[in-house]
């Protein structure tokens, strides 16, 4: 089955930027889309009231036809952290989501709604804060242990279809131990795509892929605190998608303990994040 994008809104004004980004890539990647408008503590006494989705939904219609992408439209009752992961499961989806208009004191108690679909979407998110296009340069950042691969491959599928140019980044995270192998990793951060470290190996296939695919690309390695770096990465490098592996990507009990940086990333940056979970060969 051929995937598909799912759109989703709420209603609120600044998830116009994830419908206008989502028929951009359906356009790009002669995807199809289904736009679901999802309806939040709907009165029955304002029944005939006029509903925001009604606007957008309008707005939507307009763009998907001036871009010639297949569509179909859906609505459903409910809250969009509840609705949008059972639809989006029920699928193969890549389910393309704007920021739903949550008051800060949610933000405060449970986080942005970003993490809870990161938690409960089991195939791709789109994460669309602000609509970056045209699309000139991608990040995509491994980590060596291949659980990226998925982001990996769309993320390549992305600057083929926009021409853009492709930065692969690895960042070493502290440690204090002194193993071999990571002395090789420390010692050789300028050059760490040339070495046959499990990092190394990773960056290479990564570069190799990039070529197969005609594209432009280089590798940077970087060294601290995973978020900070892949943080300061994206401000030097001005990118505009940043594709990242999920930490729900590992069945384990690691993602208990370690930092979900997909999260971390997605709260704060300013352009596109694309993320999805590893699935096993």
């Amino acid at each position: 089955m051929a995937m598909e994008l799912l759109i989703a809104t709420n209603g609120y004004k600044d998830t116009r930027r994830a419908i206008e980004y989502g028929s951009w890539l359906a356009d790009s990647m002669r995807m199809k889309i289904t736009l679901l408008g999802v309806t939040e503590d709907l009165n029955p006494a304002a029944i005939d009231d006029h509903h925001p989705l009604e606007d957008i939904f309008e707005e939507a219609v307009s763009l998907f036809k001036e871009r010639g992408v297949e569509y179909r439209l859906e609505v459903q009752n409910g809250e969009a952290e509840q609705v949008v992961p059972e639809k989006a499961n029920r699928g193969e989806y890549i389910t393309v989501v704007g920021p739903l208009g949550r008051p800060p004191i949610r933000h405060w108690l449970t986080g942005r709604s970003i993490r809870v679909l990161l938690e409960k979407v089991v195939g791709p998110i789109l994460y669309v804060p602000d609509a970056r296009l045209p699309i000139k340069k991608v990040l995509i950042s491994v980590g060596g242990l291949g659980y990226e691969s998925v982001t990996e491959t769309l993320g390549f599928q992305v600057a083929v279809a926009s021409g853009a140019e492709v930065t692969i980044l690895h960042v070493v995270p502290p440690s204090d131990l002194d193993y071999p192998s990571t002395r090789d990793v420390r010692d050789h951060l300028n050059d760490l795509a040339d070495t046959d470290t499990l990092a190394g190996r990773s960056l290479r296939r990564a570069l190799e892929m990039a070529k197969t695919a005609g594209l432009r690309a280089k590798a940077v390695a970087r060294e601290g605190h995973i978020v900070e770096q892949i943080l300061a990465e994206i401000k030097a490098g001005d990118h505009d998608i940043i594709c990242l592996g999920s930490s729900y990507s590992a069945h384990s009990l690691r993602q208990l303990y370690t930092p979900n940086v997909t999260a971390d990333i997605a709260e704060v940056v300013h352009c596109p994040v694309l993320t999805a979970r590893f699935k096993p060969a």
